[in-house]
């Protein structure tokens, strides 16, 4: 298949994190279309799964403001302009629980509704875990949570565990069997 070509873009709306805009697009089959996304702007996000020499997760509970609950997840947080994937991971774990790795493994990088939004996520595996912590920008001190490995699948089915990011997360953990 043809890639549809770019005829324009413009921006409908914008805040301090988000941008919507219109994308005019012309398809090779002559059907032209405006298409409108969501751009996040900047390197995307990283999550991180902790696991302590115990092989717990260490996971976190986190206001989730647009579904107004508490949910459970990994260490997470936008990559900053001046930072690869993997120093942001590292900034994140001690920022959100105190610790820095010596062992910070990529697994891969994902994206959620990709017709919609480029935000994209970095997944990391952080083992071998030592006290280090740094000032973050969270609202309110997060609540650690510490879950054997060998519960992953009762962790898949956990009520407070929604976002799709976390559940691709746990399944790519439990598919390593780590």
């Amino acid at each position: 298949m043809t890639k549809p070509r770019i005829l324009s873009t413009s921006v409908i709306a914008e805040s301090r994190l988000f941008r919507i805009q219109a994308i005019d697009l012309a398809f090779s089959n002559g059907v032209e279309a405006t298409f409108e996304s969501v751009s996040m702007g900047g390197d995307g996000v990283v999550m991180v799964a902790a696991i302590d020499k115990d092989d717990e997760l260490i996971m976190i509970r986190e206001y989730a403001a647009c579904q107004d609950r508490y949910e459970l997840g990994f260490v997470k947080g936008k990559i900053d302009p001046d930072e690869s994937p993997e120093i942001s991971a590292g900034r994140e774990l001690k920022e959100e629980i105190g610790f820095g790795a010596r062992d910070l493994k990529k697994l891969r990088t994902i994206s959620y509704s990709p017709a919609y939004t480029n935000l994209e996520t970095h997944l990391y595996i952080a083992r071998d875990l030592y006290p280090e912590s740094a000032e973050g920008d969270e609202i309110e001190p997060l609540e650690q949570f510490r879950f054997p490995l060998s519960e992953i699948d009762q962790l898949l089915d956990h009520s407070e565990i929604t976002d799709v990011r976390v559940l691709m997360m746990l399944l790519q953990l439990q598919k390593q069997s780590i």
